[in-house]
């Protein structure tokens, strides 16, 4: 007799008896499911799975495709697995390095070529990686004893990966092949190499760039856009992390595992970001005659506000005057704030600030005038013209920082000569090895995830469930502009996510099963699980990372 077991496919919302074991492709073929593009996985319970996961007890299914975040990310592994083989193939001495998300791709290297990668290097990997799709190659997962996938690894040159599975604690592990190539990819992929549906590889300064579909519509691709200045920060740190032999996770393991060389890097870190805040204030000071105003702006959790501070703190050493306007003071009434396409208040907006009065303030301070700044109240919302009393003299520069510093729009009225633009954010140096980047939206979201618990008192599932909004106005009201600032701050820390581990893993296991955001509690807890914890308790009060952690000599409001 077969043994039956209920599945409830939420894509067509019906319960089905399947027999024991029936995989999530069966169904999806026997139920004859229909999304917007290729089904290439599934949500099990709220995690994410393969399409040839079997079904062994009563489930809720959703299948997915490539316009689902999860399915994009997948399809994203996916073409980084097919250019690692292809790299293979053709030059089976070389390795395949993916840097970072830049220009909407993926920045890659390859380390071992008798010459430089040319034009024409770059043209038959793509040729390749196209006759790789057309062949429908399927992708497979293949579990093994986690000694014989170090030995694997360490076999075809792969050391990081080796090292990375040797630091590990489970028996068994899973490694993917594509033919007989092997890779590992954190996360899963899609079935096989027909699911991708577009790509292109192009060449981008000494390498090349991994162009991806568009998330909304996916038979076109991402438009590249120009960003030599962020390009040339995450050059410089890559530099620095290879200087420090840290260029991934296993290499921080290692420091960590010896107590005095895991202080080291700290110092050494926090070293170099005070040396780039004292340059930084150094170069105002020699230009003290022009620059009146220094505009902040970066994304959510980036360390803005501490960054502020310490530049503060330099522009002081420096023999300047540096006072600080809040951007939050001049919000309009709440009646005159503009709403989004679904009816709420739309904080993020330039819109929602009286741009007007700014300018009109800055113009009175800088010609010598005594102001009256507005003052916001939050509860009432409305403004008050009883806030701060402020006049200047020309030793002082004004620090303004907020998510729309870099926009244009912000100071229409002001003579850009007398601004310079510090663009901040936490560009992650380390990779958790060759092939896997470590995104730094994660870093931002687990300080954001790690601060929201601290200080709002929110759980982990309030900020995962908020931080889809958070990204779409970052995308609207912050990465645009990015490259007009004069310079970049990088304030991701080479050891942070080692310290943050501890804090972040029990607020993701406190997310229950039942709730959307678990699948992506899954894939933070499994990425942060590549990581040895690193103590606090040498982190110096002046930190970024305070900002997030606690224990700050800076006062925040």
């Amino acid at each position: 007799m077969r043994r039956m077991i209920e599945i409830h496919c939420e894509n067509i919302r019906e319960k089905r008896q399947w027999e024991l074991g029936t995989s999530l492709a069966e169904i999806a073929d026997q139920l004859k499911i229909q999304t917007e593009y290729p089904i290439i996985g599934a949500m099990v319970n709220n995690e994410l799975k393969e399409m040839d996961y079997n079904i062994f007890k009563p489930k809720r299914v959703r299948f997915i495709d490539i316009t689902h975040p999860d399915g994009m990310r997948m399809v994203v592994r996916s073409l980084c697995f097919i250019l690692h083989k292809a790299v293979r193939d053709l030059f089976p001495n070389a390795f395949l390095t993916i840097e970072h998300s830049v220009s909407k791709g993926f920045y890659c290297e390859i380390d071992g070529l008798s010459d430089k990668l040319s034009r024409d290097t770059i043209s038959r990997l793509r040729e390749h990686m196209k006759a790789l799709i057309r062949n429908d190659m399927p992708f497979r997962r293949v579990e093994m004893e986690t000694e014989k996938a170090v030995e694997l690894f360490h076999k075809v040159g792969m050391e990081e990966k080796a090292q990375l599975f040797r630091d590990r604690v489970e028996l068994y592990t899973s490694v993917y092949y594509l033919d007989d190539t092997i890779g590992y990819f954190y996360g899963y992929l899609v079935p096989s190499t027909s699911d991708i549906p577009v790509f292109d590889l192009v060449p981008y300064y000494d390498g090349m760039l991994l162009r991806f579909p568009r998330s909304s519509d996916p038979i076109k691709l991402e438009d590249v856009v120009p960003q030599d200045k962020m390009f040339e920060i995450f050059q410089e740190h890559k530099q620095w992390a290879e200087i420090l032999n840290l260029g991934y996770v296993c290499n921080l393991n290692d420091c960590i595992e010896d107590s005095n060389h895991g202080q080291e890097i700290i110092r050494i870190a926090e070293a170099l970001q005070e040396k780039k805040v004292a340059q930084m204030a150094d170069r105002i000071s020699r230009e003290r005659d022009r620059i009146r105003i220094v505009l902040i702006s970066g994304p959510s959790s980036s360390g803005k506000t501490t960054f502020s501070k310490r530049l503060g703190v330099q522009l002081k050493v420096a023999e300047m005057k540096p006072v600080a306007i809040s951007l939050d003071n001049y919000f309009v009434d709440r009646d005159k704030t503009p709403k989004d396409e679904n009816g709420d208040f739309d904080f993020e907006a330039l819109e929602a600030l009286n741009v007007k009065l700014f300018n009109r303030n800055l113009n009175a301070l800088l010609a010598g005038e005594k102001v009256q700044l507005p003052r916001y109240d939050f509860q009432s919302g409305k403004s008050m013209p009883d806030g701060q009393t402020l006049q200047i003299s020309p030793k002082h520069v004004i620090i303004v920082e907020g998510i729309h510093g870099l926009n244009p729009k912000l100071i229409p009225d002001i003579d850009d000569a007398l601004t310079y633009k510090v663009y901040v954010s936490a560009l992650t140096q380390i990779s958790v090895d060759g092939q896997n980047r470590i995104p730094t939206t994660d870093n931002r979201l687990i300080r954001r995830m790690v601060r929201d618990h601290k200080y709002r008192g929110h759980s982990a599932l309030e900020t995962l469930s908020r931080w889809p909004s958070v990204r779409k106005g970052e995308e609207k009201n912050i990465f645009p502009y990015q490259e007009n600032a004069d310079i970049m701050f990088n304030s991701a820390l080479l050891y942070e996510l080692a310290v943050l581990k501890e804090y972040a893993e029990p607020l993701l296991e406190a997310v229950y099963q039942n709730q959307p955001e678990f699948a992506e509690v899954k894939r933070l807890l499994k990425f942060l699980s590549y990581f040895k914890p690193l103590s606090s308790r040498f982190i110096p009060p002046t930190s970024i990372l305070r900002e997030f952690l606690g224990g700050s000599s800076f006062h925040y409001k």
